[in-house]
């Protein structure tokens, strides 16, 4: 056969195929070498990390960091105290929706996985390959809780690997169901809020599993960014991000189309923010309390249920009345003070600015404040406690902490030492101007000024009852009370009461000058409700329980009350305190305010020149005190008494109270009798205590002058009425006109003695009865006394002033200045020969 010869053009093409060739494999046996070298680089690490996973303490997993709830009286929660607010709860209470939700955003493939998804890792990895930077993480449910639960912090594969490891070990050791419960319980929410209950309590004040499909697409949505996307920082983005979940769910079969649709036109109602962080001042009292009770770690970290004795309702009213009131109070002609506006309008400029600009803390408020405390008669329980307007502005409980002059609201005490001496509410004092001098308020000369009543419109009424001069809180009538009763016997009862703050001893005190807290004069004025027994020392924890139930903490239980004073004289003091609620200086209360028609008593506080306005009043079972004030002593406007600014705020209180507390008709004590008295006398009333009065007619009809009074049998009056009746006194009365009555003949016949000349017109003292007390002359403008409630005078009435006394042309005695005592030397100089002093002028606003 003859051979055949190629050409080596003819022999390339038999040249052997490129995957025939040996070097064409060199690529991949370089990439196996490379894979390989990877492999045996990453077995030890990997062992490592197998091995640092292992070591890990998945019971670390179920140790979250709980909030203690606080609970209400009633079991009802409304705060809590927390390093970490979150509250765990079990998978039952979880909605459906909101664990759909988080699979539908957060992991698709929870069910399928056992741990990591490697689709999912390997997809991540191309796009981070590609940009050159961890971007993308690719984390599944269970590995977002392992990263979260041991602090798998930073953006490296190390890491990544290590998680992955964890969750593997997770998902070997935990059910889906444990494992969903455990990462809704721990993963942070945005706005201070760990957890699904803790975020569902906090935007939308319900628990978690109340929430609608539309709140749990909002959580779900916010948990990639959860404070840019909370709806308290961006409603729009957090919209933005609730419809993107509700459209994952739809795709994924989760939700049908009319939930769908109906989902997104859902408008979200969020709560206050403030109220979720638990911010005001009767937290913080409670927050203090626990820390003392089982120390601060366990107080921060254990998640205790505290129960405490405030009513939440009482506590929500007490809040909105006393801003809405105080707010009204800053709009009122007059007020020339910093409001609660301007001063947030400050800090919200100084938040706007960069903080390098911001410099130093910011100023205290200096805006009118309040404070309310609202007690349990029986066992001293605090049920409302209000300490300022806002408690992220300044944290200083006025209920609790500051100490400010109750004013008249500390009559009631006066009163009741008096009557422990033998007054009764019949007795007869005098309602007349005094002499400051005997009190010093505002000064030490003059007359004392009365700006108890709270009328523009008050004047003297001479002898009145001692139940009348409570009832409209007579300064004057006060301070003869007190004296009767004694200094030592008032300032014994107050603190035998519950004041443990020190008294001024003087008889300033009579009308409230002493400071003590508003705590001190709530427990105080229980002794009147509780019929002359003092309440324990207020309190707010009852009781501290475990996540269990099983009590770590409880208050002692007072077992008797501390007497104070007499029953029958604590009722005298109720029925006094009914009427000035019902036509007294509380009057407004029923005809203003809206009081509900319920047994009930109580006494305006106002102290000299308008510093302070108070109210403290009662029913059977609660007592509640209001103050309105600045923290530094200051008039807040003229007529800022207690009966305009506390009053209304302690009527919407005690409207709140009548929801969980029934009061009962105060109990009348054995002791007390009802006595027929003639007003006129304070006297037991004759068939004769009739005036003369004219009708509208005008004609003179009778009208009997005696009402029932109540009285013990060692305050009751022996003696019938002396103004009515066969007395001497009445039989003078009715020989003589007033100014008649027969004297006795004087030891010098006065026209014998040489009259003194006045030298000039006499210096009237004109009282100013709110401010300028003790301090005013006006000689100028008598007129105008009317206008300022000038005490004892009448302005349709002449004044009577001394005038120089002329001698009597048919005597021959000589008329003569007075001058000192000695023997009279005609050529001598006069020792005093000034002229009269001019007319002092303290301005209009005296």
């Amino acid at each position: 056969m003859p051979v055949d010869y190629f050409t080596p053009t003819e022999f390339a093409r038999y040249e052997r195929a490129w995957y025939a060739r040996p070097w064409a494999y060199l690529p991949v046996v370089v990439l196996l070498v490379l894979v390989l070298a990877g492999l045996l680089a990453f077995l030890p690490i990997a062992a490592s990390l197998k091995q640092q996973a292992a070591a890990l303490d998945l019971t670390h997993l179920e140790k979250m960091e709980s909030a203690s709830v606080i609970v209400d009286r009633s079991n009802k929660i409304f705060g809590q105290i927390y390093v970490e607010n979150r509250e765990t709860i079990p998978y039952d209470q979880l909605p459906q929706n909101l664990v759909n939700a988080i699979i539908a955003t957060e992991d698709n493939k929870f069910y399928q996985h056992h741990g990591y998804d490697l689709l999912g890792i390997v997809r991540a990895a191309l796009k981070n390959a590609v940009a050159g930077h961890v971007r993308q993480g690719a984390s599944t449910i269970t590995q977002q809780l392992a990263r979260n639960s041991f602090e798998l912090k930073g953006k490296t594969f190390r890491r990544k690997l290590l998680e992955m490891f964890v969750a593997r070990r997770i998902e070997d050791n935990f059910s889906k169901q444990k494992i969903i419960e455990l990462y809704l319980n721990r993963i942070y929410f945005g706005g201070g809020l760990y957890g699904a209950e803790a975020a569902a309590r906090g935007y939308f004040d319900k628990p978690a599993r109340e929430m609608t499909l539309a709140e749990s697409a909002a959580l779900a949505g916010l948990v990639k960014s959860p404070n840019k996307l909370s709806p308290w920082t961006d409603r729009e983005a957090s919209r933005e991000a609730r419809n993107f979940v509700l459209n994952r769910m739809l795709e994924l079969g989760f939700i049908n189309e009319a939930q769908y649709r109906g989902a997104q036109a859902e408008e979200l109602v969020t709560g206050n923010r403030q109220n979720a962080r638990g911010q005001n001042y009767a937290i913080d009292y409670i927050r203090q309390q626990v820390i003392g009770a089982v120390g601060w770690d366990r107080a921060m970290s254990d998640g205790f249920r505290i129960h405490t004795t405030i009513d939440a309702g009482m506590q929500a009213a007490a809040e909105k009345s006393l801003h809405a009131q105080l707010d009204a109070a800053e709009q009122t002609p007059g007020y020339k003070h910093q409001t609660y506006a301007q001063y947030a309008a400050l800090l919200q400029e100084r938040r706007d600015k960069p903080p390098n600009e911001k410099g130093s803390a910011p100023p205290p408020p200096e805006y009118l404040q309040g404070a309310v405390i609202a007690l349990d008669n029986r066992s001293g329980g605090i049920l409302a406690l209000v300490g300022g307007r806002d408690f992220e502005h300044n944290e200083f409980n006025r209920a609790l902490q500051a100490r400010r002059p109750p004013g008249t609201a500390m009559l009631p005490f006066v009163y009741a030492a008096a009557f422990a001496k033998g007054l009764f509410p019949g007795s007869l004092v005098e309602d007349s101007a005094l002499d400051n001098r005997t009190v010093m308020i505002g000064g030490t000369t003059g007359i004392l000024g009365e700006w108890g009543p709270e009328d523009a419109n008050n004047r003297y009424e001479g002898q009145i009852t001692a139940r009348a001069a409570l009832a409209k809180s007579k300064n004057g009538a006060a301070v003869r009370i007190g004296t009767n009763a004694g200094l030592e016997a008032v300032t014994q009862l107050v603190h035998a009461a519950g004041v443990e703050s020190k008294l001024r001893p003087y008889p300033a005190t009579f009308l409230g000058s002493s400071v003590i807290t508003l705590a001190e004069l709530a427990r105080a004025y229980t002794i009147f409700p509780n019929e002359g027994s003092r309440a324990p020392a207020p309190h707010i924890l009852d009781r501290i329980e475990d996540k269990k139930g099983h009590i770590v903490w409880q208050t002692e239980r007072a077992r008797q009350h501390d007497k104070v004073i007499k029953p029958e004289i604590a009722y005298e003091v109720t029925s006094c305190l009914a009427d000035a609620l019902s036509e007294g200086t509380g009057r407004l209360a029923y005809q203003k305010y809206g009081l509900r028609k319920f047994p009930a008593a109580g006494k305006t506080g106002s102290a000299y020149a308008f510093t302070d306005a108070l109210f403290a009043g009662y029913d059977s079972a609660v007592t509640c005190a209001v103050w309105a004030g600045f923290d530094k002593p200051e008039k807040i406007y003229r007529g800022a008494f207690g009966s305009v600014l506390a009053l209304p705020v302690w009527v919407d209180v005690m409207n709140a109270s009548l929801a969980r507390f029934t009061p009962q008709p105060f109990a009348v004590p054995p002791g007390v009798h009802k006595v027929e008295i003639c007003s006129k006398s304070g006297l037991l009333a004759t068939d004769k205590c009739y005036e003369d009065v004219r009708s509208e007619k005008g004609d003179v009809v009778k009208r009997r002058t005696s009402y029932f009074e109540l009285a013990t049998d060692e305050q009751m009056p022996s003696d019938g009425c002396d103004v009515h009746g066969d007395s001497v006194r009445t039989q003078l009365v009715k020989k003589f006109e007033e100014g008649q009555w027969p004297r006795a003949a004087l030891a010098v016949d006065t026209s014998e003695v040489a009259p003194v000349t006045m030298q000039g017109p006499t210096l009237l003292a004109e009282d100013d009865p709110y401010e300028a007390i003790g301090s005013t002359f006006k000689p100028k403008n008598v007129a105008a006394a009317g206008a300022h409630n000038e005490p004892g005078l009448d302005p349709d009435k002449p004044i009577k002033r001394a005038i120089p006394v002329a001698p009597d042309p048919d005597k021959t005695i000589e008329v003569r200045r007075a001058q000192p005592v000695r023997p009279i030397d005609e050529t001598a100089e006069l020792l005093i020969q000034n002229e009269p002093p001019a007319p002092l002028d303290f301005g209009d606003d005296y």
